[in-house]
């Protein structure tokens, strides 16, 4: 049988191995083998369909040192709500390799093709597949999907969007999981690759929202403070005045990463608010915790 040299591959065997019964784990390595040595894409295809029925769909059983270990082969890869079968179905594509322009056109006719499921995990792949550069088109247009978990699958947990796609790209992209109601604390990257341009469009899309009678999510501000103009401090200096709870801590937070005078202002008149941002008591991954003391 074909050994796996790919470290993706190796660690994906080593989990669907340890996460299935004997029986299923004898037909992945079987399927691994011949996927491997095929020479069309028919025993592909085949072992893709037949994932999830040969081995069910539950999640991967991982520990600590597995997350570590996949952080280590390959940063920012996060494994975290991979199934079994998703996990498979990644390791069949990535055993199929041969070289760089023939993988990219495998991977294409396998996702014009793909239903629902298999999407979810090709799309997912995007972070350990080969051949990064040549699959641009294809997730900039799994963002695009209205398909949330298809859009998920590329934003979220997944190095790629923050590596490979261009400015215009990455701000469509954020703004489209605000659109459809998706969370923006799963995307890599998002702090660091914030940008003038975004808060732009981002404040465009609150005013757009807030004129049609409708809630903004108080993570828009997230990318929106430390690029704040005039327009934006008002806008946030009337949430952290009379928005929700919720919206006065996002405020709250974004004015403290703008670095223009009238940000300091506006956070000393709530002070309370500001010592609980200058104290890393208040962050943008507690702003939504129901158990949070109220400040």
């Amino acid at each position: 049988m074909h050994s796996p040299t790919n470290p993706f591959l190796e660690l994906l065997r080593l989990w669907i191995e340890r996460t299935a019964d004997a029986p299923r784990a004898a037909w992945f390595r079987e399927m691994l083998g011949a996927v491997a040595e095929a020479r069309s894409g028919q025993v592909l295809i085949q072992a893709i369909g037949f994932a999830p029925r040969k081995l069910g769909k539950a999640d991967l059983a991982l520990t600590a040192d597995d997350f570590l270990a996949a952080d280590r082969t390959r940063p920012g890869f996060d494994p975290t709500g991979l199934s079994i079968d998703q996990a498979a179905r990644i390791g069949f594509v990535l055993a199929s390799h041969r070289d760089d322009a023939s993988f990219a056109e495998t991977v294409e006719h396998l996702y014009q093709t793909a239903d629902l499921g298999e999407l979810v995990a090709y799309y997912r792949g995007l972070a350990i597949f080969p051949a990064p550069e040549r699959l641009i088109a294809r997730a900039a247009e799994g963002v695009r999907s209205a398909i949330k978990p298809v859009f998920e699958a590329v934003a979220h947990r997944n190095p790629y969007p923050r590596e490979q796609f261009d400015r215009n790209a990455w701000n469509q992209m954020v703004l489209k999981a605000l659109f459809i109601g998706s969370t923006l604390s799963l995307i890599q990257g998002l702090d660091e690759r914030a940008n003038p341009e975004l808060a732009r469009m981002l404040i465009d899309y609150a005013h757009e929202r807030w004129s049609a009678g409708r809630a903004v999510s108080p993570e828009l501000w997230r990318c929106v403070g430390p690029f704040a103009d005039d327009r934006a401090s008002c806008d946030l200096e009337q949430l952290i005045a009379a928005g929700t709870e919720s919206e006065r801590l996002a405020a709250a937070l974004a004015l403290q990463a703008c670095p223009q005078p009238r940000a300091r202002e506006i956070l000393a008149q709530h002070p309370l608010l500001g010592k609980a941002v200058e104290a890393k008591e208040l962050t943008w991954t507690s702003i939504e915790d129901p158990n949070r003391a109220r400040i």
